[in-house]
């Protein structure tokens, strides 16, 4: 069976928690890689997510031991959205993985 790989990056503008993760996460820029396989017996292509892992350090702070935590989408998600939250009630405040981030245009 093919496994299908996609890669790309969520940003953190504040610490945050993982369920893999020993304790907050720093705010920061990171790669997230997502492993799906292939549904067989439709009439269609479509396929089921079989893995996500959220490679840690972050990319904006590349020092320290790399490693892989295994996630699901729901809980990066949520993780995502208390970030953002975190933001709108704080807009002011300076953001580290702000720096990191392309500018909107």
């Amino acid at each position: 069976m093919t496994i299908r790989t996609t890669e790309t990056t969520v940003t953190f503008d504040h610490p945050f928690r993982l369920s893999g993760a020993d304790g907050l996460l720093p705010a920061g820029t990171y790669r997230v890689v997502m492993d799906e396989e292939p549904i067989l017996g439709l009439s269609f292509l479509a396929h089921r997510r079989t893995a996500t892992m959220l490679h840690t350090p972050a990319l904006s702070a590349p020092q320290g031991r790399s490693s892989s935590l295994s996630t699901d989408q729901p809980e990066l998600d949520r993780a995502l959205a208390k970030d953002r939250q975190q933001t709108a009630v704080h807009p002011d405040a300076p953001s580290p993985g702000a720096a990191n981030r392309p500018a909107r245009s």
